[in-house]
């Protein structure tokens, strides 16, 4: 067993102690504090992300600068009026539909302004600029008059694409794609529970206990986010990340407490020793997970503080179910746990607990440790070295799906009015006294940015000027997509060279932004941080499993095996959505890179989950270590004991992830793909080839600086191979 003296294992064992002798007050005080946690949420509106926390870098104070001087980009929806299939644009039918578009539009509520129609370079079609107030975050009335005018005229396509309409058609597809994937995760994580226990109850139990988890974390979000503003999506990635802990912790305490009852226990007893060994695993690899998702805080983004909260929120209250109402669960229960069992899973799980095929896997790994070492390490560099030309960037039409109308329409805008495509903004405030030699310097640098060839001009007055005269905004069109690695070029050139050529002489606050400038200061701050937050996970790591172990080379290694996981993850999602492999399986098309957020968000969360079954079998290794087997057997009986636990732990999260691969998001795919293919490969590959390589060839320095105290138990001699002890 673990020892007793670790004040980190006298936590569990007390709250275990504590809940197994008041079950009912244990099971009460969970369902007070759930039911108290979900009405917080109905109590205390929930404050979400605002624009303004987005900010950050130039572009940041571009943005800050304008909307101060009440100069931000308004909301525009735009009416596309072309011919229908290869036919010559009727101009008389075009003419008639524009005429009742913004005639209907001018009545609607809300709008600002209705532009004339304007033709495109070939006058092949006719655009509506339709502006709507700040305020104004609703398009159905004039979706209905772009509806009604397209049945009037037959011959026509009239489409409808812009601000509100797309981000409307958006957050229904994301809001879509996530209930499904909850729904899904559910009944798949309640049958995997079947395979992995048998019975009902014990499959049950791990389901129930992460659902209230889950449930208590998302009502205290609610207050929380008068701190830190809840992203849109925050809670649905607290439901993610809460089924996967929730039901690894709840599947490590189960299946210690029924194999110490079947090893002749009484159902207390068996309960407190799980508590010091399963209890301990659970609060190492929580700390672990909290402090790899705290490692989002360094980038400072309003999204990814928000996930890192909602994330920590739920590990911490998943770890404080699993050591406290779930051993008043399992003392109540008592051997009703294992009831009622279902026949063929019944002898299917008694078969994966004694091993099953993890374990007969490990056979050739313990007989030619260097060997597997080395070859699963040359598996590793190939899966990891495509990650070197990574290329990410923000999330833009070509990452939505084309199955959405308002994407395609507003694909079809961009290629038809270029002017409406890729936009940088320049910024400049100065006295009122300048604005005159403003408006020229701005007029000038217009010039001279088109003369680049990266910039083209909009056919109208680029320059806008607030109402006080101090601040004035220079439009510019860059001909390019908004992916397309020359607009970067453009941005880093125009900051560089153009602006500061055009108001050096002047005496000005400026600053550079728009959509394409938000993007490039966005990557910037990713690749200058990045480093940091991994540095930060690892550190973190190492420091945590030193401290939970008392080991160095542990620590080290399980640090070098996180850093491993994390290469191969980048190196798929670079290789599946950068370079197209598997596009066609996966129902999508290749944007070119990896959408900016999610490899970060991806490296946190597989260090995090993939702690848990690696602390687990690495306390299993010690507890036996601790009884006196020598390291090379503790390994193969260490393995073989937590094999079907690890199978079903990631087979949990495996499923979970890949469900979100099936969605039509593509962040939600790449998340999907990222996590899944990596999480399969860590628990395979990594923990089952390369960490037991490493402890067989370690031998008893695994645990320098002092081998693991021993605590009882019989001295085990080995006098066969460990590999044959495998699947007995």
């Amino acid at each position: 067993m673990s020892n007793t003296h670790n004040p980190l294992t006298q936590i569990p064992i007390r709250a275990a102690r504590w809940s197994a002798t008041h079950p009912w007050r244990a099971m009460l005080a969970w369902l007070v504090f759930v039911l108290v946690a979900v009405g917080l949420a109905v109590a205390v509106p929930t404050t979400e992300t605002k624009s303004s926390d987005y900010r950050m870098g130039e572009s940041g104070r571009a943005e800050a600068l304008q909307h101060r001087a009440g100069l931000d980009q308004p909301q525009t929806e735009n009416v596309l009026i072309n011919p229908r299939g290869h036919a010559a644009l009727d101009s008389a039918d075009a003419t008639a539909a524009a005429t009742e578009i913004r005639d209907g539009m001018r009545d609607a509520a809300g709008i600002v302004d209705v532009s004339e129609a304007q033709p495109n370079a070939d006058r092949s079609a006719l655009l509506i600029s339709v502006q709507l107030a700040r305020d104004q975050d609703d398009a159905s009335a004039l979706q209905a008059v772009t509806k009604r005018v397209q049945a009037d005229h037959p011959d026509l396509e009239v489409r409808e694409a812009g601000d509100v309409s797309i981000d409307s058609s958006i957050n229904d597809r994301v809001g879509s794609d996530l209930s499904s994937a909850e729904g899904i995760s559910l009944p798949v994580t309640l049958v995997l529970m079947l395979l992995a226990f048998g019975a009902l109850i014990a499959a049950g139990i791990p389901v129930l206990l992460t659902a209230t988890s889950v449930a208590a974390t998302i009502g205290i979000t609610a207050p929380l986010s008068h701190l830190v503003h809840a992203e849109a999506t925050v809670s649905s990635m607290i439901v993610l990340i809460g089924m996967a802990v929730g039901v690894d912790y709840s599947l490590f305490y189960l299946k210690r407490e029924r194999e110490e009852r079947a090893a002749g226990r009484s159902t207390l007893d068996a309960v407190e020793i799980a508590a010091q060994t399963s209890g301990h695993s659970i609060l190492v690899s929580g700390g672990a997970v909290i402090a790899s998702m705290a490692g989002l805080f360094v980038i400072g983004d309003a999204t990814f503080n928000s996930l890192a909260t909602g994330a920590i929120l739920v590990v911490a209250i998943a770890v404080l179910g699993s050591i406290t109402v779930l051993p008043a669960l399992l003392v109540k229960l008592g051997r009703w746990v294992d009831r009622p069992r279902v026949p063929l899973l019944w002898r299917l799980n008694r078969r994966i607990g004694r091993g099953g095929i993890s374990s007969r896997l490990l056979s050739p790994v313990l007989r030619h440790p260097a060997v597997a070492l080395v070859l699963s390490g040359v598996v590793v560099l190939l899966l990891a070295v495509p990650a070197l030309g990574m290329r990410i960037h923000e999330g833009n039409l070509q990452t939505l799906p084309a199955s959405i109308p308002e994407v395609q329409t507003f694909t079809r805008i961009t290629q038809e009015f270029p002017a409406e495509g890729t936009t940088a903004a320049v910024v400049v405030k100065a006295p009122p006294a300048d604005r005159a030699a403003v408006g020229q310097a701005l007029r000038r640098l217009d010039r001279d940015a088109i003369r680049s060839d990266d910039f083209v001009g909009s056919g109208r007055d680029p320059v806008r000027v607030s109402a006080d005269g101090t601040t004035s905004v220079l439009q510019l069109v860059m001909p390019y997509d908004e992916s397309d690695p020359k607009v970067d070029r453009a941005i880093t050139s125009l900051r560089t060279d153009l602006v500061p050529a055009a108001l050096g002489s002047l005496h000005v606050e400026h600053a550079v932004g728009g959509g394409a400038a938000e993007s490039l200061d966005y990557v910037n701050r990713q690749h200058d941080r990045l480093p940091i937050v991994i540095g930060v996970v690892l550190l973190l790591t190492l420091l945590m499993m030193g401290f939970a172990f008392r080991s160095v080379p542990i620590a080290l290694v399980s640090t070098g095996l996180n850093l491993a996981s994390v290469g191969v993850a980048f190196g798929i999602l670079t290789l599946v959505f950068q370079h197209g492999w598997a596009a066609g399986a996966l129902d999508f098309t290749s944007p070119g890179f990896v959408i900016d957020w999610i490899p970060l968000f991806v490296m946190v969360v597989l260090v995090g989950l993939s702690m848990d079954y690696h602390v687990f079998v690495i306390s299993r290794i010690r507890e036996h270590v601790q009884n006196g087997m020598p390291t090379r057997l503790a390994v193969a009986r260490g393995i073989r004991d937590t094999a079907g636990v690890v199978t079903s732990a990631a087979a949990v999260m495996v499923s979970v992830f890949a469900i979100f691969a099936t969605l039509s998001m593509m962040e939600m795919k790449m998340m999907g793909v990222g996590l899944s293919a990596a999480i399969l490969f860590d628990a395979t590959v990594i923990r089952l080839v390369m960490l037991p390589a490493i402890l067989v060839l370690l031998g008893e320095r695994a645990w320098w600086p002092s081998r693991p105290r021993r605590t009882g138990g019989e001295t085990v001699v080995e006098t066969e191979p460990a590999y044959a002890l495998i699947g007995r």
